[in-house]
């Protein structure tokens, strides 16, 4: 079974945004000792509590200092950049780090409405383009424009030996079938979807075309999970996320909550009782099952898992007591 990781570079309280960088990368650096796969970063615009803004630039700095797993974005916000520019970028990277870069490519804005005002005139005429952005950003990472086209005499330099892996991120049938239709792996994020994503995955796998190098489907789970010894204890340490997910929500600028904070919103019990459902809280054992049964539920090729702890050595823990069970068992 592959795990990876999902990292949104999460700011706790107390800490600032140079060190939540930086535990990106002790994230990274364990979990490329413990057998991950990959890793993927986010990107996000203007939003507090969340560190990263350029996933490139992470990835390369991370590239630097890991060996072995893969790395990329989760996902580029493709609405916002020309295609040639992200194909240049990710080649170079791939370039620099052959056979170990991906390329996620998502539609949200990753912000708010200021923000998305500020990087670009035309974010949902753009939104509206995202099959025929994608298709022009496969022609370049793929090399395959037709003669006829304008882009056609020209490449995104430099040309790696080994290209990025090109994903499709999305919650819904729709980003799954245009995955299908442009031959993409496709990453669904069941932490974040309300949709079905056991019938998107079926309508990709049933639609898939091969148009580039993968020539079968491709599939990656997303899940939010906490791990810890005890189930006591992982539920303690969980309601720091729950909490900040109540204040993103309601639209409030904060940091993740440390326990001490958490304790003084002991209203908020309810909401965070019922967000509770939507994450894998509990022991190894506990999270192991649960990990293989939405893997069959979803005949996933791949389990990528979240955590978001306010103590970063919660989170390496929470990964290692997993990889443990799941890796080395």
């Amino acid at each position: 079974m592959k795990l990876s990781i999902l990292d949104q570079s999460p700011i706790a309280s107390g800490q600032t945004a140079q060190e939540a960088l930086q535990a990106s990368l002790e994230l990274a650096q364990e979990g490329d000792r413990l057998g991950y796969h990959r890793i993927w970063f986010t990107e996000h615009h203007d939003l507090a509590g969340l560190a990263c803004s350029v996933p490139e630039v992470l990835i390369s700095y991370v590239g630097a200092q890991t060996k072995n797993i893969r790395i990329g974005s989760g996902a580029v916000l493709l609405p916002h950049y020309k295609p040639y520019r992200v194909a240049e970028t990710y080649n170079m990277l791939a370039a620099l780090l052959p056979g170990r870069i991906d390329l996620g490519i998502g539609r949200a804005p990753g912000g708010s409405a200021e923000a998305t005002m500020a990087l670009n005139d035309n974010f949902l005429q753009n939104v509206y383009k995202m099959p025929e952005r994608v298709k022009e950003l496969l022609d370049f990472i793929r090399q395959g424009s037709s003669k006829d086209h304008l882009f056609s005499k020209f490449s995104a330099a430099p040309i790696p030996s080994i290209q990025p892996e090109v994903w499709l991120l999305g919650t819904s049938g729709k980003s799954a079938i245009l995955a299908a239709e442009n031959g993409t792996a496709y990453a669904f994020g069941e932490f974040m979807s309300e949709n079905d994503g056991v019938e998107s995955l079926k309508q990709y796998r049933e639609l898939f075309q091969i148009k580039g190098d993968l020539k079968a489907p491709k599939t990656i789970v997303t899940v939010a999970v906490i791990c810890a010894e005890t189930e006591e204890y992982a539920k303690e340490i969980a309601l720091s996320n729950m909490l900040w997910q109540i204040q993103i929500g309601q639209g409030e600028k904060k940091k993740v909550p440390s326990k001490e904070e958490v304790r003084k919103h002991e209203k908020e019990k309810g909401l965070l009782e019922m967000d509770h459902k939507r994450m894998i809280i509990g022991t190894p054992s506990q999270v192991k099952q649960r990990l293989l049964d939405i893997r069959d539920k979803y005949q996933a090729d791949e389990i990528m898992i979240m955590t978001i702890t306010h103590k970063l050595e919660d989170k390496l823990n929470s990964y290692r007591l997993v990889a443990r069970e799941l890796l080395h068992g």
